[in-house]
């Protein structure tokens, strides 16, 4: 008989971490919506608090609802262990300091989401940290980058709103030959079309807010750990006591002891129930999403009043073949971007639409849309807005699972109008 971790993720993504024996009967998780929890005995919550036992103390430290989650989510990117968190910004903040000191530095892909930017390049740089920002596809410039000092590499497997899509097996290479890990925030391609571990990454983050939830109902983000990095003392020296703790698992334990349960960023168990829904639904959510956003950017393509199309589905995308062989050919995300006129032709535009919605959100069931230069990145200016690629004509399309024909049919009256 199959064990649960060998079928298919069609599978797994409603089967893992189900402990239905354990729930009563019931074939969904509790929601333990309590605070705290009782202790029978004063020698009991000694062992829980010196790491003795898994117990639950306190919903800031753990939850059972959460770490089901985070059980569900280690299964799904077949990494071996996880911290739920509030938010995807939770998420890359607290893996990133659990590995950065003062005067450290890492390397980055320029693809970047826009809190992601700000964290590295403004937060960062108070505390006496450097991010070395490189083109996310150039894997030539990310080696140079590296020096002495250098901590991680951090990419995004596909960029918001670049839409680029870097070589993850090639850069692990990079990384490990310098003795350094590899981060990935696989938001966008989710465990459906990457599973990053598998190609040499060492840590992966996740939005869960995005298409692992998929129903814009539940905010949350998520640090899994693949146990398979060495931490080497000479450029990690303040892992020691992880290790020594924890062993393959020293730098979960690093971020929940030192940051996620210190800083606050306990994720509601609410959401990681209502994420837990969703993700029932991730692989035929994503068949559908990676369909459409196919069909939709060939629609654009021919479309005269659009003046290019960012998709790596399409042939002509730098990132195309890169983006075929990473993804094993399931497809190639569900979202893209595109260009209109100018900045005036964007807002008519977006303003005529009826059945889309316009928000700052993405990876919805929902097709969604927003022009990033006058929202998101209304305050950066224009040298860093270039180097992002955030130009006044893009349009971000976020690519629902309605019928494809009825999303072209909205756009198509849309740009009629323009």
């Amino acid at each position: 008989m199959k064990q649960k971790n060998d079928y298919n993720f069609h599978t797994q993504v409603i089967h893992a971490a189900q402990s239905s024996g354990d729930w009563q009967g019931a074939t969904l998780p509790p929601i333990f919506q309590t605070a705290s929890h009782l202790h029978d005995t004063a020698e009991n919550l000694s062992r829980t608090f010196s790491g003795q036992t898994t117990d639950h103390i306190y919903m800031r430290l753990t939850n059972p609802t959460n770490r089901i989650l985070e059980e569900k989510l280690t299964a799904l990117e077949g990494g071996r262990g996880a911290v739920a968190m509030s938010s995807g910004m939770a998420a890359v903040s607290n893996a990133c300091m659990a590995l950065l000191r003062s005067g450290d530095e890492f390397v980055t892909g320029n693809s970047l989401f826009m809190s992601t930017y700000l964290l590295f390049t403004n937060i960062f740089k108070k505390y006496g940290i450097t991010a070395r920002i490189v083109e996310s596809t150039d894997l030539e410039a990310l080696k140079k980058a590296i020096n002495d000092r250098t901590r991680f590499v951090y990419l995004e497997t596909i960029g918001n709103p670049k839409m680029d899509v870097p070589d993850l097996a090639r850069a692990a290479e990079i990384a490990h030959a310098h003795g350094i890990p590899l981060v990935v925030d696989n938001t966008l391609a989710t465990p459906y079309l990457c599973r990053p571990f598998e190609i040499g990454a060492d840590v992966v983050i996740h939005s869960t807010t995005k298409y692992l939830s998929g129903h814009g109902a539940a905010a949350g983000g998520v640090v899994i750990d693949g146990g398979n990095f060495d931490w080497p003392e000479e450029r990690f020296p303040d892992f020691t006591p992880f290790i020594d703790r924890k062993g393959p698992l020293a730098f979960l334990d690093k971020v929940w002891r030192e940051h996620h349960i210190n800083f606050g960023t306990t994720l509601a168990p609410m959401h990681a129930y209502l994420t837990m829904i969703g993700l029932d639904t991730l692989a035929l959510r994503m068949e559908r999403h990676v369909s459409n956003a196919l069909e939709v950017a060939r629609y654009l393509s021919q479309k005269p009043e659009v003046t290019w199309v960012n998709y790596p589905g399409l042939e002509d995308h730098p990132s195309h073949k890169t983006a075929q062989k990473q993804f094993n050919g399931k497809g190639f995300g569900g979202m893209l971007a595109f260009g209109l006129q100018n900045e005036s032709a964007c807002f008519q535009f977006i303003n005529s639409l009826q059945l889309i919605y316009h928000l700052a959100n993405l990876g919805d069931c929902k097709t969604l849309v927003i022009h990033p230069c006058s929202s998101q990145y209304v305050s950066f200016d224009d040298p860093t807005r270039e180097m992002l690629s955030i130009t006044p004509d893009l349009i971000r399309l976020s690519v629902g699972i309605e019928a494809s024909e009825d999303i072209c049919a909205d756009l198509d009256q849309a740009l009629n109008s323009l």
